[in-house]
């Protein structure tokens, strides 16, 4: 079997957010999907290693920064191979609050989505929460949403080993 292959399904680029009190947490992630419309559903997949996981569980709340290709892979890497357990990863970047009070970058994206988790499952490593949407904003970018396969092609950038993609 050739799990490369895989390489070919599309991904976004995306920072989920959450808190821990009055700490912003976040991670990067490359999964992320409208499921529904009526109300708007969105499924993300965190991994449970991933503190951002354990914050998205206890506030029920998430937001997601969609990343344009004006994104740097330092911004990219701060988020995705740290954990917010033990560095502030919002104290170096210049974020903006949804209307929820969850940070989303100002640079290097091209909307914002926040959420409220209404389900979530367990599978093998990672969280698939369902949030549905409470805020969301389109930020005019001269740059189009940024792809996983952008990340690799172009910025040559790695999947860390929490990433639901590692190893493809």
């Amino acid at each position: 079997m050739n799990k490369t292959a895989l390489q070919n399904l599309t991904y976004g680029m995306y920072i989920i957010s959450s808190k821990d009190g009055e700490r912003f947490v976040g991670c990067t992630i490359n999964t992320a999907m409208q499921v529904s419309s009526e109300p708007v559903i969105v499924s993300v997949c965190v991994n449970r290693s991933n503190y951002t996981n354990e914050c998205i569980k206890k506030t029920g709340a998430f937001a997601l920064s969609v990343l344009s290709e004006e994104a740097t892979a330092k911004t990219i890497g701060m988020f995705g191979f740290q954990s917010s357990r033990t560095v502030d990863k919002f104290a170096t970047v210049d974020y903006q609050l949804t209307g929820d009070g969850l940070p989303v970058l100002k640079d290097g994206v091209c909307a914002y989505l926040s959420f409220r988790v209404v389900n979530s499952i367990e599978i093998e490593s990672h969280t698939v929460f369902f949030g549905e949407l409470t805020d969301a904003e389109k930020i005019e970018s001269s740059q189009p949403p940024m792809t996983y396969s952008y990340y690799h092609r172009v910025i040559k950038g790695k999947a860390p080993a929490a990433a639901p993609t590692f190893g493809v």
